[in-house]
């Protein structure tokens, strides 16, 4: 036996491995979670309030998804090169800089520094994503849509507890002299610096390393360990992750300033994304066994069907409070559906040597469309209203919908690491 073969885990072993992986990543998750609701649930007002123009109030996501965007590829590329615990942890420190930049810009009032900081912020968010698919690394075909789905699911604990903190978190800035409205991105520091020692001390041995090392040993011995490479369904996975993250993005962006001009209080508000974020995350387990169960495009498709349902209920309901809570509620549903299988179908639609190439091409485009969607979705709110904007939507689901069959891949099935 080479001394390779012998460095590398048993059967058993790296089952061991990866349950502990799923774990760190989750709790990694909720870290990061808290601090994703603040920043969700305040920076529209931040944007309109610091440029005294509510036609900018969409710029605040928008720079966040720009954030993710650009720093998705080169995260990916420090993926490949040392692991995924130098990856995660660098994201969170660019972010929490971009948090410090935006609790000075809302001091000295300067619009443009602000927007400079959402998009550092990005990057954490950038390392969020990410996690679910270093939750995939060591997974097998049967659990690969459940292990990544659980990750996911981990963010819904922070990410609900997040804008509920923007009460405490403002009595405590104003105790300590902070700019109004920034007194909750104190959670969003203590969270990621948090974060980052998680990741750097107990991501081990880091999962990516450890699958590269695995795809090695049966390269060399001649087996291979997973799918041939499917690059039309791998394209179409994009498609639909950014589709469905420009939908969501654009009308939950605009969600807080429509409220506001409806009477709404920033708990309500709160609650409001709260909720909405629960609806992100709280079912992806029920969505990855769904895609492991029935398969990737049908649970896409379901996905579609859930965003069809939040666009409608918006547009009908745009007056009304509750309804807009629960077309909020549907929209995060259909996001999870969508995103959780479309990661599962590009994973596993993607030979070895390009998966981590192509994650974070798809967590480039889908932060791009969604920053984009973001800035529009302001335009769009300020000419024909929250309704004609949510109609405005199904035009991305109609296409993502009419392009499902190009997602189908023809299984040919081989063992994988775990196995």
């Amino acid at each position: 036996m080479s001394a390779t073969a012998a460095a590398l885990p048993d059967p058993a072993q790296l089952r061991g491995i990866q349950r502990r992986t799923v774990w760190v990543l989750s709790l990694g998750q909720i870290l990061g979670g808290l601090a994703f609701g603040a920043t969700v649930s305040l920076g529209a007002v931040l944007a309109a309030d610091i440029s005294g123009d509510e036609a900018f109030s969409g710029w605040a996501a928008a720079s966040v998804t720009l954030g993710t965007a650009v720093t998705a590829v080169p995260l990916a590329a420090l993926a490949r090169r040392g692991g995924r615990r130098p990856s995660l942890a660098t994201g969170m420190l660019v972010a929490i800089i971009g948090v410090a930049i935006v609790i000075i810009a809302t001091g000295l009032g300067n619009f443009p520094f602000l927007i400079t900081g959402f998009v550092l912020v990005g990057a954490g968010q950038a390392a969020n994503l990410q996690s679910r698919f270093a939750a995939a690394d060591l997974a097998t075909d049967a659990s690969r849509g459940r292990d990544l789905s659980i990750v996911v699911w981990a963010t819904t604990i922070g990410a609900v507890l997040g804008p509920n903190l923007v009460g405490p978190g403002e009595a405590l800035g104003d105790a300590l002299g902070m700019p109004a409205l920034t007194g909750p991105y104190l959670f969003t520091i203590v969270t990621q610096g948090i974060g980052i020692v998680l990741y750097l001390t107990a991501l081990r041995p880091d999962p990516l390393r450890l699958a590269m090392r695995i795809t090695a040993h049966h390269t060399a011995a001649g087996r291979r360990v997973a799918h041939a490479d499917h690059p039309v369904p791998a394209r179409y996975a994009m498609l639909a992750v950014a589709g469905a993250h420009g939908v969501m993005v654009s009308v939950m962006a605009m969600t807080p300033v429509h409220l506001i001009h409806a009477g709404a209080t920033l708990e309500i508000i709160g609650l409001t994304i709260s909720l909405h974020i629960a609806g992100m995350y709280a079912l992806s387990p029920v969505f990855g066994i769904l895609a492991d169960r029935i398969g990737r495009v049908p649970t896409i498709l379901t996905g579609q069907a859930l965003l069809v349902a939040s666009l409608i209920t918006a547009a009908l309901g745009q007056t009304s409070t509750p309804a807009v809570t629960v077309a909020l509620i549907l929209l995060g549903l259909g996001w999870s559906a969508t995103t959780v299988s479309g990661a599962t179908l590009l994973t596993e639609a993607s030979a070895e040597d390009r998966r981590t190439r192509r994650q974070g091409r798809n967590d480039f485009l889908m932060s791009l469309v969604g920053a984009v969607g973001a800035i529009v979705a302001g335009l769009v709110l300020a000419w024909i209203g929250y309704g004609g904007l949510a109609l405005c939507a199904l035009s991305i689901v109609a296409v993502v919908v009419f392009l499902s069959p190009l997602g189908r891949v023809a299984h040919d099935r081989v063992p994988t690491a775990a196995e």
